[in-house]
């Protein structure tokens, strides 16, 4: 269809005239004015994520050292004043004169994009960075920055603001040490927040001292006095018992292969347990690929091959009337993946997927061969390991039959939704929610204040089956999570699809006391551990019921902590003895009414909705095994560890 022609009026002709599209509307950034304009482009986003992206974009220019063999110690600081310190004691950044940039070589790094020494092979066999662009865009979106380099026996300095040089380079005393001292202050007029997490910057960092054994990283935090110290001569091995902890492990010690071929070096660590998920995890040159990419398919592919060579070889599957699939060969395996290559073919900037084809071919024969000839040399431990996957294919083949059973009931396919699921009547996923809702009373409490074209109820009774203990034949024919399943329409297992969701939002809506904390655990399990993807691409929410109604003749304030309801008791003129304000506690979402519920928890112009996020997958995994698996005595230290340190234990949030 042909849009029709705009008439303008006669002045926003000549104006449109006058404004003609000419090489002079060209704008030129200068310098790092484009990383300032675009900050996104660099480090994903301008909000938390975004900030520590900051720390861990210099941290890996001190990994890369390590990988060099010229670095065994890293301190990373959180100060009293906002910044982050990074210090390592690898060779620091070259000082002397870049004759082509006619100056300084610390400075070059510093305020020039694509500028390093990960280019060539020189200065660097193998690195996570080669774009160039880390230290300069952590200058760039700093609000101030120095750099403090020790080399040559002088330690130099150099200040810059919001990328520009303010100094020289400047000789500032004497020293016999090594190595590069980077602190800054992220800018308040870039980031959403720039105040950092002591426990956002531990994570990645205990992640780099797995994979770099042998290097030394130290955190502190001045604000709180809260450090931290990483050290794993066992690298990748000692990753996979901290993926393993809580769970009991099929034999005592990881299988650890190691080797190098073409310039590639592979090192992959993996162990068995008791559990019936697949936790593996991939890291091209330090650098963690979420998205998997060439050497996640040659290990996989070698995975399922040798062992199924070695089973049938040694005649252990005579009785099994069914094929072993890749799925049953990574039941209960924790596993890590790192290879280090020379010239790494990332997807994009953030890194999330490695695309070297030849990185495929060598993975699977490496570890084809180093694998096939440990199962040769521990027939028994190989023994345990095809038990295991025998038995995970037999319940693969149980899952597969209750699917067909209930597919031809209507079920899992969305031909016959749950009896208590109240729909909605729009059809199209994006503007429409699901509230999954403690009880039966609550349920019907939602279902009444909902608005009905996008909102739907599903309510769940009961705690829902803990998967964490559980197979997926177990969870397909679960009374409470069957439901859910269904209205969700995305089916489980195999036939999984998270494009058939039937709705944008997915909303945990459970009472703000331990039972509802509870539920909710147990329904994210269920979605971590069987719909990951769903909460990657931003779907899983859990609703803020408040736990108070404050009230004084016609005024009514809802709060969500005690000090929230004790400001209302105030705002309302408490003044110590609360004359005249009647304060409900909430057990339970039942106890509201319709429009309560509907004015502080369900309306999208006043509710408050949390979304759920993995920012880090090594920690999530390790919480969801430690706190909902089997072994209770990692638990219970755990607890203990951290039960001073609990905030907000009589609400949720």
């Amino acid at each position: 269809m042909t849009e029709p022609a705009r008439n303008f009026p006669r002045e926003e002709a000549e104006v449109a005239q006058e404004e003609e599209y000419t090489a002079d509307a060209i704008q030129v950034l200068k310098g790092l004015e484009g990383v300032r304009k675009r900050p996104a482009m660099y480090i994903g986003d301008t909000s938390e994520n975004g900030l520590h992206e900051l720390v861990k974009e210099i941290v890996n220019n001190s990994i890369d050292e390590a990988m060099a063999g010229r670095c065994s110690r890293i301190d990373v600081t959180i100060t009293t004043q906002g910044t982050a310190r990074v210090q390592d004691n690898g060779r620091g950044i070259p000082t002397d004169f870049h004759v082509e940039e006619n100056k300084s070589g610390i400075e070059v790094v510093m305020t020039m994009l694509h500028a390093g020494g990960k280019f060539d092979k020189k200065a660097y066999q193998v690195s996570g960075g080669l774009h160039g662009v880390g230290a300069s865009v952590v200058n760039a979106l700093s609000e101030w920055c120095t750099v403090e380099v020790w080399q040559k026996g002088n330690v130099h300095l150099q200040r810059y603001a919001r990328g520009v040089a303010e100094t020289g380079l400047e000789v500032i005393g004497d020293t016999d040490q090594t190595g590069t001292v980077i602190e800054f202050k992220p800018d308040a007029e870039i980031f959403e927040t720039v105040e950092f997490s002591f426990e956002f910057i531990a994570v990645r960092l205990r992640e780099l001292a797995f994979l770099t054994k042998g290097v030394e990283i130290n955190i502190r935090d001045e604000r709180s006095g809260e450090a931290d110290r990483y050290l794993y001569e066992g690298g990748v091995q000692e990753f996979v018992r901290f993926l393993n902890e809580g769970r009991s492990a099929l034999h005592p010690d990881p299988i650890y292969l190691q080797g190098e071929r073409d310039e590639v070096v592979v090192e992959v660590a993996l162990q068995y347990n008791d559990s019936y998920q697949e936790t593996l995890f991939t890291y091209a040159n330090n650098i963690k690929t979420d998205e998997g990419g060439t050497h996640l398919v040659g290990f996989r592919s070698a995975l399922t091959r040798t062992i199924n060579n070695y089973a049938n070889r040694n005649n252990l599957l005579k009785n099994v009337k069914f094929n072993i699939s890749g799925e049953d060969t990574r039941e209960g395996i924790a596993a890590v993946v790192s290879v280090k290559v020379p010239e790494p073919q990332f997807e994009g900037q953030t890194k999330g997927k490695l695309g070297n084809s030849e990185v495929k071919g060598i993975v699977d024969s490496f570890v084809s061969e180093a694998l096939s000839t440990y199962l040769e040399e521990n027939p028994d431990i190989a023994k345990r390991i095809v038990d295991k996957i025998v038995e995970a294919g037999r319940a693969r083949e149980a899952a597969r039959k209750a699917r067909e059973l209930t597919r031809r009931k209507g079920v899992l396919d969305g031909g016959a939704l749950p009896g208590k699921l109240a729909d909605c009547s729009i059809r199209d996923p994006e503007q429409t929610e699901i509230f999954l809702v403690e009880g039966d009373s609550a349920g019907g409490s939602a279902a009444m204040a909902r608005d009905q074209s996008f909102q739907a109820v599903l309510p769940m009774f009961g705690k829902p089956l803990n998967v964490e203990k559980a197979r997926i034949d177990r969870v397909l024919g679960n009374d409470k999570l069957l439901p859910l399943i269904t209205a969700l329409g995305t089916s489980l297992g195999e036939d999984y699809n998270v494009e058939k969701l039937r709705y944008g939002k997915v909303i945990i809506m459970a009472d703000a006391d331990v039972d509802g904390s509870h539920i909710r655990t147990l329904i994210m399990t269920f979605f971590f551990r069987y719909m990951r993807d769903l909460i990657e691409k931003g779907k899983l929410y859990l609703a803020q019921p408040p736990l108070f109604q404050v009230k004084k003749g016609k005024q009514e304030l809802y709060a969500f902590d005690q000090a929230e309801r004790d400001r209302h008791i105030a705002a309302l003129g408490g003044n110590g003895d609360g004359r005249g304000i009647v304060i409900q506690r909430y057990k339970g979402l039942g106890e509201m009414n319709p429009e309560q519920l509907w004015e502080t928890t369900m309306d999208p112009e006043r509710r408050t909705l949390l979304q759920v996020a993995i920012d880090y997958a090594v920690e999530a995994d390790h919480l969801f095994t430690l706190l909902m698996g089997e072994q209770v005595e990692p638990r219970r230290e755990f607890i203990e560890k951290y039960a001073l340190d609990v905030k907000n234990l009589d609400a949720f949030y």
